[in-house]
């Protein structure tokens, strides 16, 4: 897998606060849930990242791999 990239991400308070709760709701780290919330944001304005074949989840992968 490649290097997951590293950057530094100033934000306010309260949207820390909600972002931590709605993490602890859903059993995942800070980290985790805003990389699940910019998923869901480019997959919903049509930018998913394209995948290396290797990479590609379970549920994207063909019958016979």
């Amino acid at each position: 897998m490649a290097e997951r990239k590293k950057l530094l991400l100033r934000l306010d308070p309260q949207v820390y606060e909600a972002v931590a709760k709605w993490a602890a709701d859903d059993l995942r780290s800070v980290n985790a849930q805003i990389e699940y919330a910019l998923r869901q944001a480019l997959r919903a304005a049509g930018r998913t990242p394209k995948q290396p074949p290797s990479e590609k989840s379970p549920s994207e992968k063909s019958p016979d791999e």
